[in-house]
């Protein structure tokens, strides 16, 4: 039971704000119980979220050790690998993340954007196709989208994102517009104060 009670510390001190301390917790509930996968997995996301990502990394797959079919701790360590520039090994680990639930878009946005980082500009539509549909109002998964389309020379699913993008979020799609460098589009955003 010393697990529980380290890992209930974790989180009391987690809401608190305290998260050196709730890291600490974590990790000697990990003590009392190595491969308590709910421990590895909160003091790896607290790590990541102060950019710690190689020992985030080791966490998460601890955790994963625990509990091979938890698809956000797939995702989890996919972003903490994405961010060590492990694009590849980001992949893997994103695609099983949205392998075993594809309604979870970050999942897919993940796999769009790191295969985008290793010019698979192709597969990274099709995810960020994927994770635009599920969320059809995140403007960065739209404009994601549409620069994936814009390095593959697809000018008319081009204009197809920025068509849509300009009626929830005509800033982001006058930033797609201009960094895809689609003057020809320019009159969608025309009127926009910056």
């Amino acid at each position: 039971m010393d697990h529980w009670r380290y890992y209930l510390r974790g989180r009391v001190l987690e809401a608190f704000g305290v998260k050196a301390a709730a890291v600490t917790a974590y990790l000697e509930a990990l003590d009392a119980l190595p491969g308590f996968a709910r421990a590895a997995a909160r003091a790896a996301y607290l790590l990541a979220s102060e950019q710690r990502y190689a020992e985030a990394e080791k966490l998460f797959r601890n955790a994963l050790q625990a509990e091979p079919d938890n698809a956000a701790t797939h995702f989890n360590l996919g972003f903490a690998l994405d961010k060590q520039g492990r694009h590849e090994e980001a992949v893997a680990a994103l695609r099983e993340a949205a392998r075993l639930r594809p309604g979870l878009d970050r999942a897919w946005y993940g796999l769009g954007m790191a295969q985008a980082a290793l010019g698979r500009h192709a597969e990274a539509a099709v995810a960020l196709h994927e994770a635009a549909t599920l969320q059809p109002m995140n403007p960065h998964a739209w404009y994601a989208l549409g620069m994936a389309h814009h390095a593959l020379g697809d000018a008319a699913r081009l204009r197809e994102v920025a068509l849509h993008l300009v009626r929830f979020d005509p800033r982001m799609a006058r930033r797609l517009i201009r960094e895809s460098a689609a003057s020809d589009l320019d009159y969608l955003v025309k009127d926009l104060v910056v």
